[in-house]
């Protein structure tokens, strides 16, 4: 057998439940005999798609908008953020359990189980939504270096290639778990929250009684932190991460304690973004900076607060910088029916990494125009919100048909329950249409 035989035999990837399946258990088992500190760093080598995702979403402009609640309503957003991390957590369990046990991304299931129409439609959301996130991504990376003097103009070409190579060129799982342990700087949240003395009584009314706002501003704020904690990008790459590991039915559990564990982990992290900010800056108003949301990290960080909103910025933009642009990939790409996965080269998958490349081009190039970063960030997650509801119409629709998942559809608690958090997210976009319809009429 020659060389070229022997690499053309290496090619295929061993299946999922075997291979990768195998390796996180047997991972997760030596972890678990590891010191502390040691054991967290394991967990993140191995950490799954729903980690993944569900952290994506604490990037810049998730931290942004979570900074600016608490700028701006100090707790009052807390029950709000309460009911959003439910919601959370039922669509990415929903969305791995799709992966798992169709092994299809949400994208090809759609195009399957709908008209081509509807399909369309879905796409074009996704697209829309990310186009703005990636963006958003690049320009908070280069916000991270300009936290410490260093210019956007030089840093996002270069951050943008970075990304691209890592993808393309396989190295990505491994930049992948770097830029976890970077984003692992918003930890001194939590730290933040409770050195920054806030009002517990408050901060405890607030998670557990409602609060409500008809103005323009609330509204827009309450539709953007459904988007940027809700992301549609999430969940297609949650489900087209299962399927490109090959996690199969035998791995669900696992599965599935990755993305529920991911999504709550996520949303505390979020929380303790508005308690923090809401006891150090709480009234201020609107954010105008990064500069300013930084200012909720000085009482863990002191004079070091900017650098250490900074390396987290870096870390968490980064990473999204490729899951979003990847999340786009994959939908096209299975709605398509063409080859998609990050172990492909460029002559194998020319659609899926094509289309990759371009959203990073596009995105990169748009971050280096004059914008206000926070308006920017903010805006995008707008933006997410007012499409959230329609993906998750196609995720609710896909998970209750036993046609697709067999025995694994949603059990009828779970459906009531999952059918009033569509609906709820729905209802709250749709207010906001409504109001900025009538807004155009001068008559709130």
């Amino acid at each position: 057998m020659t060389a070229k035989d022997t690499e053309a035999v290496a090619v295929p990837l061993p299946p999922a439940t075997g291979a990768e399946g195998g390796w996180r258990q047997r991972g997760t088992s030596l972890i678990s005999r590891l010191p502390g500190g040691a054991r967290t760093l394991g967990y993140l080598a191995i950490a799954g798609p729903g980690l993944i995702a569900a952290n994506a979403g604490n990037d810049a402009a998730g931290i942004a908008t979570y900074s600016s609640a608490g700028s701006q309503y100090v707790y009052r957003t807390l029950f709000f953020m309460v009911l959003v991390t439910v919601a959370l957590v039922l669509v990415q369990e929903m969305s791995v359990r799709l992966g798992t046990f169709t092994g299809k991304g949400i994208a090809a299931l759609i195009r399957e189980q709908f008209s081509l129409r509807l399909t369309a439609v879905a796409l074009f959301c996704i697209l829309l939504a990310n186009t703005g996130l990636v963006v958003s991504e690049f320009a908070g990376i280069g916000a991270a270096f300009e936290l410490v003097g260093v210019s956007r103009y030089w840093v996002v070409p270069v951050a943008a290639v970075l990304i691209w190579g890592l993808v393309l060129f396989g190295s990505y799982r491994y930049a992948e778990r770097i830029f976890l342990v970077l984003s692992l700087a918003f930890f001194a949240y939590p730290v933040a929250a409770i050195l920054a003395h806030p009002n517990w009584s408050d901060v405890a009314t607030s998670l557990v009684v409602p609060h409500f706002e008809m103005s323009s501003d609330f509204l827009l704020l309450g539709v953007a932190l459904i988007g940027t904690t809700v992301s549609p990008y999430m969940q297609f790459y949650a489900a087209a991460g299962v399927v490109d590991r090959g996690i199969g039915p035998d791995n669900f559990r696992s599965a599935r304690v990755d993305a529920v564990s991911g999504a709550v982990f996520a949303c505390i992290i979020s929380i303790t973004i508005i308690i923090a900010t809401g006891a150090t800056i709480g009234g201020r108003g609107p954010l105008d900076s990064a500069q300013e949301a930084a200012e909720a990290l000085r009482p863990v960080a002191g004079n070091g607060a900017v650098a250490l909103f900074a390396i987290g910025l870096l870390g968490a933009s980064a990473l999204a910088g490729a899951v979003v642009p990847l999340s786009s990939s994959y939908a096209i790409s299975e709605a398509v029916g063409v080859e998609r996965s990050v172990s492909r080269r460029f002559t194998e998958a020319p659609l899926f990494l094509g289309l990759f490349t371009f959203q990073i081009l596009l995105g990169a190039a748009i971050a280096l125009t004059p914008v206000n970063l926070i308006s920017l960030l903010i805006g995008t997650q707008v933006l997410q919100g007012i499409i959230t509801p329609v993906v998750l119409v196609y995720i609710l629709v896909l998970t209750n048909r036993r046609s697709v998942l067999g025995d694994a559809v949603n059990k009828p608690v779970f459906r009531v329950v999952a059918t009033v958090a569509v609906v709820a997210v729905s209802a709250m976009s749709l207010l906001l249409l409504v109001w900025t319809v009538l807004g155009w009429f001068g008559l709130p």
